[in-house]
């Protein structure tokens, strides 16, 4: 059977199965399917028996159901969030979390796997490429190409990546950001910084460690970040009644946060975004900083909707920055409209035959 026949047969089993693109995220996961757009959105969050990395409930116990779990386990359960740092940090529990969400959306009644797009952070290595590789074929994909997330933000957010022009963006998710600068359907300079999303919650969590001598957990750490963060003013100020334990005391208490401090403390890990955006642009060529001058820096990411951001990155920069419609499923859009492409764009794909 040549590459033709092998092409034809692919197709023919396409029609068994449902073709999908994963947003593999650190804090959430999207899946959009061919022709229908984004069928899930669900937190990263799987709940096991504590030492057996056995899934609850039948293995149903993954997304929305986990989340509501984290910090709130007794001894014999774990709430476990299986990505870290925009990378598989525990195989077994992600091949799990793939296979309940792939599952979901495929239908158990499907005779063939179906083939999927995975977005990967563009600064992985090779050892961490084939760990999302071997989790996606034991999770049950037929087939899996993987697309640097930078590159499907870019896509999703409507940019004219393919075109002889630069275009510039910066995806602030969960574990990583990303940012790069693009022309002619390929990365120019690109940048992956581990700092995202989550270090702006774990630097609040250690602010109120620090000022108020309370613990919090994750999830209202992010609830903070949410609802008063900000990386520059914009507005009122204004204030936040949370909750937690006394870290000398030990009992739960109450106290009030201003959106000042909580911006304070979010000042090392805005920080570290704005450098690695500069860094970039330094190793620019000419003409792609030229066109910059007028395309501008495009945001995605759930962290592009912290308020300000978009500010103190014009402001660092000089150029104009606009956050893309959507933000949250930039990337998952984006491996949607590959899908469209697949048959043409598949070449340009890291496949698994691949490695």
């Amino acid at each position: 059977m040549d590459f033709k026949d092998l092409v034809n047969f692919d197709r023919l089993l396409g029609w068994f199965s449902v073709d999908m693109g994963i947003d593999l995220g650190t804090c959430n996961t999207l899946v959009c399917v061919r022709g229908e757009g984004i069928v899930l959105n669900e937190p990263s969050v799987v709940a096991v028996r504590k030492g057996t990395n056995k899934v609850l409930n039948n293995g149903n116990a993954v997304g929305w159901m986990a989340k509501e779990m984290l910090g709130k386990t007794p001894g014999s359960i774990t709430a476990v969030r299986p990505l870290k740092d925009g990378v598989i940090s525990d195989f077994e529990i992600t091949e799990a979390m793939l296979s309940y969400f792939i599952r979901k959306v495929n239908g158990r009644t499907r005779f063939y796997g179906p083939r999927v797009v995975i977005s990967v952070p563009s600064g992985i290595t090779a050892v961490e490429k084939r760990a999302v590789f071997d989790s996606a074929e034991r999770a049950g994909a037929r087939k899996t190409f993987l697309i640097e997330e930078p590159i499907a933000a870019a896509i999703g957010a409507g940019l004219p990546f393919v075109e002889p022009t630069a275009s510039m963006i910066v995806d602030i998710g969960g574990g990583t950001t990303e940012v790069a600068i693009m022309s002619l359907a390929d990365i120019a300079t690109c940048e992956s910084v581990r700092v995202a999303g989550d270090d702006m919650d774990e630097a609040i969590i250690n602010h109120m460690k620090k000022t108020y001598n309370m613990m919090i957990g994750e999830q209202t750490a992010e609830r903070i970040k949410i609802e008063i963060g900000s990386a520059a003013q914009v507005g009122d100020e204004t204030t936040l009644d949370v909750r937690g334990r006394d870290m000398i005391s030990g009992l739960p208490r109450k106290t009030t946060v201003t959106s000042e401090e909580v911006r304070e403390a979010l000042q090392e890990p805005v920080s570290s975004i704005i450098d690695a955006v500069t860094r970039t642009l330094e190793r620019a060529e000419p003409e792609l900083a030229a066109d910059l001058v007028d395309n501008g820096i495009v945001l995605a990411g759930g962290g592009a909707l912290l308020r300000g951001i978009d500010k103190v990155l014009h402001q660092a920069t000089g150029l104009d920055v606009r956050i893309a419609d959507d933000p949250l499923t930039c990337v998952a859009r984006g491996t949607a409209i590959y899908l469209e492409h697949i048959e043409e764009w598949q070449p340009t794909l890291e496949s698994d035959m691949d490695v």
